[in-house]
């Protein structure tokens, strides 16, 4: 796998750890935080770049998968929101405006999916919107 797929691979399976700490900002992942995800993710991140993973199938989906395995482990998710960061921090000469767009997009559809935004998914989105100004 080239190098710029690599990354672009990662680049996905970090969003995945960015969605699911927002998620879980609560302490709880319900369906309909999951159902915004999968929504976001076919509706507008496979349009993003050509990048595959090494199967040939979108990267974009590397989100879901993430998202998912996550799940399973039932980690508190500031764990993985700073591995996002750590790794967007290294990469951002690679995350367009239009990623930044669709990264607040995404995460604010699922924060607000379940009884609006509470407290804990306010100060994570707060925490996102200064680090996405940061890299711009």
């Amino acid at each position: 796998m080239l190098n710029s797929q690599k990354i672009g691979n990662e680049l996905y399976q970090n969003l995945g750890k960015l969605f699911y700490a927002v998620a879980m900002a609560d302490n709880a992942i319900r369906p309909v935080e999951v159902q915004r995800l999968k929504e976001a993710i076919n509706d507008k991140w496979l349009d993003v770049d050509e990048v595959e993973d090494e199967f040939g199938v979108d990267a974009a989906y590397q989100i879901e998968i993430v998202f998912d395995w996550l799940q399973d482990e039932e980690r508190d998710g500031q764990i993985y929101f700073d591995e996002f960061k750590e790794f967007f921090e290294e990469h951002k000469e690679r995350i367009s405006p239009k990623m930044i767009t669709l990264i607040w997009q995404t995460a604010e559809a699922i924060a607000a999916s379940f009884a609006g935004k509470n407290k804990s998914e306010l100060i994570i989105l707060a925490k996102l919107k200064l680090f996405l100004k940061s890299i711009q």
